[in-house]
């Protein structure tokens, strides 16, 4: 399995930006897994955080080229520094007579929550990682996923330590 690269570029909040930045990625055959952008405490300045597996060359050379674009800011290969990252899922999920309560103790245990309820189903709110909500789905998937909506991850670098 190739590793999985989190990548945060900082890139001036204009038009045209995000498409340069992804043709990079697809002109070198990768595939993005996760794509989330969102203005910083600046509104000038965008953050985009990029998921992605491939070859660590592949990789370096990527971010070498992102280094270049013009509105480019600054980049950091999150997967090479301490750093904490967070993705939601949101998923409806059967819940019948027979295993409502089941259903309600993966939630329990995962700490999701429960956001709607109906007679037959129950959609559920998952904060995590990439793997605890993997796991959550795979047990989840037991009682019948009806459909699933995945925010793509959040990540930011853990400060050092003084």
């Amino acid at each position: 399995m190739e590793p999985r690269h989190t990548i945060s570029v900082w890139v001036d909040n204009t038009p045209g930006v995000l498409s340069r930045v992804t043709g990079l990625f697809s002109g070198r055959g990768f595939n993005i897994e996760s794509l989330c952008v969102a203005e910083t405490m600046d509104p000038q300045v965008s953050r985009i955080t990029i998921v992605s597996t491939g070859d660590e060359q592949i990789t370096e050379q990527i971010i070498k080229q992102l280094h270049k674009l013009i509105n480019v800011v600054t980049v950091v290969d999150l997967s090479e520094k301490e750093h904490v990252e967070r993705e939601m899922a949101l998923v409806t999920v059967k819940a019948e007579d027979k295993s409502r309560a089941e259903v309600l103790r993966i939630a329990d245990i995962f700490r999701c929550r429960v956001v709607d309820v109906s007679p037959h189903t129950y959609s559920l709110e998952i904060t995590g990682n990439y793997e605890k909500i993997g796991a959550v789905l795979g047990l989840l998937k037991n009682h019948g996923i009806l459909d699933v909506v995945r925010s793509g991850t959040l990540a930011i670098q853990r400060p050092k330590k003084d």
